[in-house]
C-alpha cells in the first residue's frame, strides 16, 4: 500500500499491486486493473519509487519472516 494525494489535497492509500498504468497529463492518472482511475499530485517517478519501496519491504518480510 502506498500513500498518495488527490488534487484536492486529500490523502489516501492505494494498493500499488493493482496499478496497470500511470499517465502524466500533467498530473498523474493511475489506472487500476478494474479500469477505475485516480488523479494524484505525485509524479509517475514518485509513484514508482513508493511502489518499489513497498514491494521491497514485502519481499524482505517473506525472506526474513521474523522482521
Amino acid at each position: 500500500m502506498i500513500k498518495l494525494t488527490k488534487l484536492n489535497g486529500e490523502k489516501f492509500v492505494l494498493n500499488c499491486e493493482q496499478i496497470v498504468a500511470i499517465e502524466c497529463i500533467p498530473e498523474s492518472k493511475i489506472t487500476l486493473h478494474n479500469m477505475s482511475f485516480y488523479i494524484v499530485r505525485e509524479t509517475p517517478d514518485e509513484i514508482i519509487e513508493k511502489a518499489m519501496k513497498y514491494l521491497s519491504l514485502i519481499h524482505a518480510l517473506n525472506i526474513h519472516p521474523k522482521l
